[in-house]
């Protein structure tokens, strides 16, 4: 069985259509599945179109994507677990690589992306660069990350003490458990961030992570607002 796990804090207006997906896909391969909605301390109708669309709610009060991950999957039942982000799309064709991948071995993976909607300047110029390094490094992105139960298990899921970049440590700890598979069919995710944060806020994110010290920087939940800032409005949102 599939156990897709979404991690959401107010998401209210695009939640629904990432469930929509996820049925449409689960239902297109003909493979049995589960969805889990990890509420993270939502204060807007989450959990109502968690439920109005046939997902399992999980209650949990983190403020933490890897914590609220992990507690989504502590309820899930399937023997694949494929992790995705609140303001994500998926399609039957991307599920149906996750299974083969899996079946010939594969312990896990993720997948390219798209995003929807309006792209600024600054986010053409980036994302290429960007999406070629994450998958030269073998780098799942966080919005889709699958794994097999076995593995999760074996490495203990996303790291806990990250409040960021937990896909990072997460695709590395999977790769010393075996074949980490990229697909190359996209998700399509919100590009909201890119849209309600300017070039300099993104950059200043970025050399915090260098200066920093890399991962060690994400470990506290100060300075990265890009991740649980207050939302900011997007006139473009779906």
């Amino acid at each position: 069985m599939l156990s897709f796990i979404i991690p959401a804090h107010n998401e209210q207006d695009l939640l629904p259509r990432t469930l929509e997906s996820i049925h449409d896909s689960a239902k297109a391969v003909g493979q049995s599945y589960e969805i889990i909605v990890a509420n993270d301390a939502s204060t807007d109708g989450t959990t109502e179109a968690a439920e109005k669309h046939g997902a399992r709610v999980v209650y949990v009060d983190h403020r933490q994507i890897s914590k609220t991950r992990n507690s989504g999957a502590a309820e899930a039942k399937g023997d694949i677990f494929i992790f995705v982000d609140a303001d994500t799309a998926i399609s039957p064709t991307l599920v149906r690589g996750v299974i083969s991948h899996i079946e010939a071995g594969a312990v896990g993976g993720g997948a390219a992306i798209g995003f929807d909607g309006r792209m600024p300047l600054y986010g053409k110029l980036l994302m290429k660069p960007f999406a070629f390094l994450y998958r030269l490094a073998g780098y799942a992105y966080g919005c889709f990350i699958y794994s097999t139960r076995e593995a999760f298990e074996a490495v203990g899921g996303f790291d806990d003490d990250l409040f960021a970049a937990e896909e990072i440590a997460f695709s590395r700890a999977m790769r010393q458990q075996g074949r980490f598979v990229l697909l190359s069919d996209p998700v399509t995710t919100s590009a909201r961030k890119l849209r309600t944060y300017s070039f300099f806020e993104a950059l200043m994110i970025l050399f915090r992570f260098i200066i920093g010290g890399g991962m060690r920087s994400m470990k506290s939940r100060d300075k990265l607002d890009l991740w649980y800032g207050p939302r900011r409005d997007d006139t473009d949102q779906i």
